[in-house]
């Protein structure tokens, strides 16, 4: 296994164990079996285990097994407090102890502000208390290292980023996801604040190796390369020496087996030209299947009336590389629920954003278009409500 610092010098595994996907027994997570996988990737030098207050039953499950196999003191446990249900004080309290008694444990190595899209969001944290609260609990030892983790705009990522003297991060990011959410340019700036980068879904859930186009799987068995769609995307990010950890929800012996093994053999800036060749032509197979042929460029940005173009563009993409369900959930993420609107009908039609366009897209028409399908009625109700609910204000 190979290793990577933290901000402070303590190696972490470049491999890290996501534990939102244990096999279940019935409707609970199967515990033997999960303990065997966990096992076999501790022993082979995988030292962080990621998990979340609102994974069903995983905090408690790996407690268990970390408690009965004393590796407590071996291991990093990073988890996460559900910020969308806090509303004041007492809650940061109530969540984390909860945490504290389900991991069984009396300290958190890397504690996160779970799920972050918009700078309001943290915002909302700091009128409750957060930045005293951390101190205590950073000062007493409970805590080791706090961070956020991220699903949004690049923007607000930034504004997050350089808000607060952050100890890590987590963002999603694979080779389809360069230029959205947090982003390269996101993962560039917290490399350069010295921040550690834990990247999360770099599989997009399993989308790139199961929901390839024929084009790609193409391009990659006519490589020199005998590696699977997985490996080619754990070795594009490990390639990158800005990423601190990748997580990968393991939930069998052979997967787990496998990804060990990438990730011992894959040093930073060890893809060569044909390797990104391939890439490129893997890339290229997927955006055939889209709508509008945006590249994520931003030049059309920023929009005089706050409409995220790229965002937008992305999610409606998304409909038709992955699926309708896909699309509409990412347009959620990053766009239809940051404080500030920024949906498609915000647009006066001043045109000033295809005066900058490369691409020469008939951006207007097109943000119509894909309003229309990432935003249904049933959706467009369902955003509303949830836009009330994770912005409604705080009570000391």
């Amino acid at each position: 296994m190979q290793y990577r610092s933290d901000k402070y010098g303590k190696e972490l595994s470049m491999l890290g164990y996501g534990c939102m996907r244990f096999s279940k027994k019935g409707n609970s997570i199967d515990i033997d079996k999960a303990e065997k996988e966990i096992m076999e990737a501790y022993n082979a030098g995988v030292n962080y285990f990621d998990t979340a207050y609102i994974y069903p039953g995983s905090e408690a499950a790996i407690g268990e097994i970390f408690e009965r196999n004393h590796i407590r003191e071996k291991i990093n446990i990073a988890t996460k407090l559900p910020q969308y249900m806090i509303n004041n004080r007492a809650g940061l309290d109530k969540y984390f102890n909860e945490e504290l008694s389900r991991l069984r444990t009396t300290y958190i190595d890397y504690y996160l502000m779970h799920h972050l899209t918009d700078i309001a969001m943290w915002e909302k944290l700091k009128n409750v208390g957060i930045i005293d609260w951390i101190k205590e609990k950073k000062e007493a030892g409970i805590i080791r290292n706090i961070g956020f983790s991220y699903h949004g705009n690049t923007d607000n990522f930034l504004k997050i980023l350089n808000d607060y003297d952050w100890d890590f991060c987590q963002i999603q990011y694979n080779y389809l996801d360069e230029l959205t959410q947090a982003g390269v340019e996101g993962l560039k700036a917290a490399y350069e604040k010295h921040i550690p980068v834990i990247i999360m879904e770099p599989l997009r859930g399993g989308k790139l190796v199961n929901m390839l186009p024929e084009k790609a799987h193409l391009a990659m068995k006519e490589s020199n390369r005998d590696w699977s769609a997985a490996e080619w995307a754990f070795r594009w990010l490990y390639n990158q020496p800005e990423v601190t950890v990748v997580l990968s929800g393991m939930n069998s012996i052979e997967m787990v087996k496998e990804n060990c093994r990438i990730a011992s053999d894959t040093p930073a800036g060890s893809l060569t030209d044909a390797d990104f060749s391939v890439y490129e032509k893997v890339i290229s197979a997927i955006k055939a299947t889209e709508k509008v042929g945006c590249t994520g460029c931003r030049y059309c940005m920023p929009c005089p009336k706050g409409v995220d173009i790229p965002g937008i563009f992305r999610a409606y993409n998304t409909m038709y590389s992955e699926s309708k369900k896909e699309g509409r959930f990412q347009f959620a993420q990053a766009v239809g629920l940051t404080k500030e609107p920024s949906f498609a009908t915000q647009c006066i039609g001043c045109g000033k954003c295809e005066m900058h366009c490369p691409q020469e897209i008939n951006i207007r028409e097109k943000l119509k278009e894909a309003d229309k399908a990432l935003r249904p009625l049933p959706y467009k109700v369902g955003i509303n409500i949830v836009r009330k609910f994770m912005f409604r204000k705080s009570k000391a």
